[in-house]
């Protein structure tokens, strides 16, 4: 999960206000199914989590300087260790029944100096994937989470115009390393994320922001004809962070650039927004307005962009704070399965869907905080010192939709879809969906 900076967030507003005079209501989307069906047993279901979030003793990179130098609220401390939890935490994955398991490489552990590759390093990520495959799941890699070593930070990060051959450099040797156990890769975590939390921690210039966005997308179409050349028949993204109502505007750029080289579109979504539920910048992540019909129109929206093309979920979950009940009374497993119904549905009207993944397996540091609560299992940082993992709710619940393949044939969400969102607009305001009663 990702920050959404307040220029993002007075973008949309803006967009939004304006979509609410412009759209008008006329239905043209057939009668609901009374039934969906389940997404069947070639559909991908995961987990995903990322390296410098979760992993703990953290080597020197961007973010431990962005803590160290106080522009965090939290301490990093150890994150909740997955280094030295990971068997653990693959097996709490494996009981879930998932197919997928997301994980960063992290750039810093393997290549902590210029040239020289770490080979203990290394060998902490066979042992992962291993255990990973072991357990009957699929890797899905990400090569850059946000995070670079701080050898590449004291060059310039991204400003540098040497960074792409650095990056590609240390991609190919995760590539030839990890490549024979037929992962699924993401090249960048959102892009565009990426880069308004590198300006917005000192990292980038803002006038920076479109050079390093032609950087990223080099050294995407880069690694993406190695990795085919490697692994014959890779499945290779670059995930966006979905922006309701500036979408186009928002990840349209990055995309022209590299969408020729994309085997399948990893799609990252958390919030909606409708003509009621606007969202309001800077406000905390738990009190974001949750929309999970939005997931509908987010696949609808790439499903329509790149006809036919396979899309991914990659990262959908539900932010409380500090673990606690949300205000609005939303538990995770409700949210959970009226996802995972929107979904169900999106597959039913003839979209490409192939996979969906939960963020995130655990608790995490959250870029900054450990506030904000994602986890299928709980962990808190700051008091508990064993890290205890603690399941809630979404546990049974996700276990059953692996199982059965989505929720329920005669399913119906607890809440009803918005009469407008603005997530695909104005398409979900002229044709919104409906819930048969």
């Amino acid at each position: 999960m990702r920050f959404r900076p307040r220029s993002i967030a007075l973008i949309v507003m803006a967009a939004s206000a304006a979509l609410v005079t412009a759209a008008t209501p006329a239905s043209a989307r057939p009668e609901p199914p009374a039934r969906i069906e389940p997404l069947g047993p070639d559909f991908l279901w995961g987990v995903a989590a990322s390296g410098f979030q979760s992993e703990g003793h953290a080597p020197d990179s961007n973010w431990s300087r962005y803590v160290a130098a106080g522009k965090t609220a939290d301490p990093y401390r150890d994150s909740v260790d997955f280094f030295t939890n990971f068997r653990s935490d693959i097996q709490l994955a494996k009981q879930l029944g998932v197919k997928v398991y997301r994980m960063g490489i992290e750039w810093a552990r393997v290549q902590p100096q210029p040239g020289v590759w770490d080979e203990n390093g290394l060998r902490f990520y066979d042992q992962v994937i291993s255990d990973i495959t072991a357990a009957g799941m699929r890797p899905m890699l990400t090569i850059d989470h946000w995070v670079f070593p701080g050898w590449e930070a004291d060059r310039g990060g991204w400003n540098n115009p040497g960074m792409v051959a650095d990056w590609v450099a240390n991609a190919r040797t995760v590539v030839d390393r990890f490549a024979s156990y037929n992962p699924l890769w993401v090249t960048f975590n959102e892009p565009l994320m990426y880069q308004l939390n590198d300006v917005r921690h000192g990292g980038l210039p803002a006038t920076q922001m479109t050079v390093m966005r032609d950087r990223i997308a080099q050294a995407h179409n880069e690694i993406y004809d190695y990795i085919h050349q490697v692994q014959p028949g890779a499945m290779v993204t670059s995930n966006v962070a979905y922006v309701p109502a500036f979408e186009d505007a928002a990840d349209g750029p990055l995309l022209d650039e590299i969408g020729a080289k994309l085997d399948y579109i990893g799609i990252d979504y958390y919030y909606g927004m409708s003509s009621d539920r606007l969202y309001v910048p800077g406000q905390d992540l738990w009190k974001n307005p949750l929309q999970p019909e939005g997931i509908y129109y987010a696949l609808q929206h790439y499903s329509n962009k790149y006809p036919g093309k396979p899309l991914y979920i990659v990262e959908n979950g539900m932010p409380a704070e500090n673990g606690q009940p949300r205000a609005d009374g939303y538990t995770r497993a409700d949210d959970l399965r009226d996802t995972v119904y929107w979904v169900q549905r999106a597959k039913a009207d003839g979209m490409n869907v192939m996979g969906y993944n939960y963020w995130s397996l655990t608790d995490n540091y959250e870029w900054g905080s450990y506030t904000p609560r994602f986890g299928l299992y709980t962990v808190d940082v700051l008091t508990d010192p064993t890290l205890t993992r603690k399941p809630t709710d979404a546990v049974p619940a996700y276990t059953a939709i692996t199982h059965d393949g989505g929720v329920p044939a005669d399913y119906r969400p607890t809440r009803d879809p918005k009469a407008c969102s603005f997530v695909d607009a104005p398409a979900s305001c002229t044709d919104p969906v409906t819930v048969p009663r």
